[in-house]
């Protein structure tokens, strides 16, 4: 593998020999080459003046170079060049993010890069942004370096189009401050116990063998910005770990999978393997769950403190939500009414009283997961159904919760759910992480978007500060680790706080990958995660790999970044996948999005031909 250090001031000759081949690579003659040496040129004083690096292999071989120009807060990516004969090898991709991370360093906020053509789909990929022609110059101080597909090839000569660098911007940002707090700057260990996390809770819309759960597992891999190691309950595609890690710029990630036959018992099988969890847990990393048990708090060396997840109960939630509220200061909140059903009668009296009203209902479980649980019924869905007891029976079992429904705006007049995510640390300190915008459909989350303007700008104030308050009464109650507020908005565009889940969350994974790509590729990433994309057929895991490096390139050629997220489910009788995609638009963003749900539905017809 390959590594970067600083050049030598003694290896100024070689190293302009290697620049002169790599530019060669790409068929100008040598009349062009002979125009551009004394621009190319790398001098014994360039070295420090221009902070170039190297690659080299494990040999000592230089495989490339690049050089960060200027000081912040507008500097340049001067040169980028690779060896020919590594191209294709991520070296370039190395060399590029090792000058955001030093720009990052440096305070520089804007990286400007004057590309060959022939680099110009490179930069492109690693998300740098075309704003204009490049001014002047022909020999492109940032050419020929890619180890992406070059998208340069015209009816021109080679020569001829050199002429037109392609100029390109990159915004350098450290990663999120929350996100650094979140595993105190280091890598981490993720423990896939979804399953586990949800048995506390016995909820009924998962089968016995919490299959459903088992497949969500695989969400740790995007438990941080950055794992050391996953540890999953069942086994994953050694293609998706290794497309995930390529598409996220992660390396050395150790991956424990497969480790439960039956039940939900992750961090119990941990704990039946000693040499496993002594490994896990003896190199001083921070563990990171979905979400806190008493099994984990055995294997991590945490104590379990009791109750300290009573606040995951909606009718609790609630409770909390109402005490906040009466101190005042949330005027752009309002809570809805609900009642506690003692019987299945009492709810039928209730439901059966507001139908006859005209009134919408909410009923709810106390625990559910991504709106399980959560029924919304309206007085024509009763009277079609032959009455308020007729529906309650198509209901799992157990107490019910019955709720006041918010009706929204009578026009869609912006996003409809939202959520607020935020952890409380080990000290007791609350961080806000930020506002989400959810998919949701007939009570049932579907997935979310993160970003920058994601979240209206009338609304983002009072979510965060009731976020935040929520926050804080969670840390003085014990609670520690990551938390989410749900909100609906009413028809005035207020706030009604829904529920709050005390563990990771769909949104919580778009918001690390989000950091994890703005650190990467620059600042301004959108990131959505869709829970279920429907596969048209039942992939065997070759054909996995081969769609998923479709709707890369398929995503990377809009200006989108693709990410699976959940790809076990991809080997069911009824298939799906759970994806990720990025972009810094919404426009970019929809249409990678609908690009893999007709690319996913679309492989079943490969079976049918």
């Amino acid at each position: 593998m390959a590594v970067v250090r600083a050049a030598r001031a003694a290896e100024a000759e070689a190293l302009t020999g290697l620049v002169m081949r790599s530019k060669a690579h790409w068929g100008y003659d040598a009349g062009f080459l002979s125009t551009c040496a004394e621009e190319l040129r790398i001098r014994a004083d360039d070295v420090t003046a221009r902070r170039i690096v190297v690659a080299e292999n494990g040999q000592g071989d230089v495989l490339g170079l690049a050089s960060l120009e200027g000081t912040g807060p507008l500097a340049s990516l001067g040169l980028l060049f690779v060896e020919p004969s590594a191209i294709g090898q991520g070296v370039g991709r190395l060399l590029y993010r090792d000058v955001l991370r030093r720009a990052v360093e440096l305070g520089v906020r804007r990286l400007v890069i004057d590309s060959d053509p022939h680099a110009a789909g490179f930069y492109r990929a690693m998300g740098a942004v075309a704003v204009e022609p490049a001014p002047g110059g022909e020999g492109g101080s940032a050419g020929g370096g890619g180890d992406g597909d070059p998208s340069a090839s015209t009816s021109e000569s080679a020569s001829e189009s050199a002429s037109a660098l392609v100029r390109f911007e990159a915004a350098p940002v450290p990663l999120a401050a929350w996100a650094r707090a979140w595993t105190g700057g280091e890598r981490a260990v993720h423990v896939g116990n979804v399953a586990e996390f949800n048995a506390q809770f016995a909820d009924a819309s998962l089968d016995r063998e919490q299959t459903a759960a088992h497949h969500y597992a695989c969400l740790a891999a995007f438990y941080s910005p950055y794992p050391a190691a996953l540890v999953l309950p069942r086994p994953v595609p050694k293609g998706w770990t290794e497309l995930v890690c390529r598409r996220l710029g992660w390396t050395g990630v150790e991956v424990y999978d497969g480790l439960v036959e039956q039940g939900p018992g992750l961090s119990g099988a941990v704990r039946d393997r000693p040499a496993l969890a002594a490994l896990l847990t003896g190199a001083g990393l921070p563990l990171v769950p979905w979400g806190r048990t008493r099994p984990f708090g055995l294997l991590a060396g945490r104590p379990w403190r009791a109750g300290e997840l009573r606040y995951e109960s909606k009718s609790a939630a609630h409770g909390l939500f109402g005490r906040i509220l009466a101190d005042g200061g949330h005027p752009g909140i309002v809570l809805p009414a609900q009642w506690r059903a003692a019987t299945r009668w009492a709810a039928v009296r209730l439901l059966a009283a507001r139908a006859e009203a005209g009134k919408s209902t909410v009923l709810k479980s106390e625990h559910g997961v991504g709106g399980s649980g959560t029924t919304v019924v309206t007085p024509g869905q009763v009277r079609a159904a032959g009455g308020a007891r007729a529906v309650l029976r198509r209901l799992p079992r157990g107490p019910l919760l019955v709720e006041e429904y918010v009706h929204g705006p009578e026009e869609d007049d912006g996003p409809r759910d939202l959520t607020y995510d935020g952890f409380v640390d080990d000290a007791g300190r609350v961080h806000d992480v930020g506002g989400a915008v959810m998919d949701v459909v007939d009570g049932c989350y579907r997935g979310a978007t993160v970003g920058p303007g994601v979240v209206p700008e009338t609304a983002e104030k009072p979510l965060t500060a009731f976020g935040a308050a929520v926050g804080r009464e969670l840390a003085a109650s014990g609670y520690r680790g990551w938390f989410d507020v749900d909100f609906v908005v009413d028809a005035v565009g207020r706030l009604a706080p829904t529920e709050t889940n005390l563990r990771l969350t769909g949104p919580s994974v778009a918001f690390m990958v989000a950091a994890r790509l703005d650190a990467l590729r620059g600042a301004g990433h959108l990131v959505r995660i869709a829970d279920r994309v429907e596969l048209g057929a039942r992939l065997p895991e070759a054909q996995l790999d081969e769609l998923c490096a479709t709707l890369t390139r398929g995503c990377a050629e809009l200006g989108a970044v693709f990410v699976p997220a959940i790809p076990t489910a991809a080997f069911e009788p009824a298939p799906w996948l759970g994806v990720l995609v990025a972009a810094r638009s919404r426009v970019v963003l929809d249409a990678a999005e609908a690009l893999v749900r007709a690319e996913a539905l679309a492989v079943g017809a490969e079976f049918d031909a």
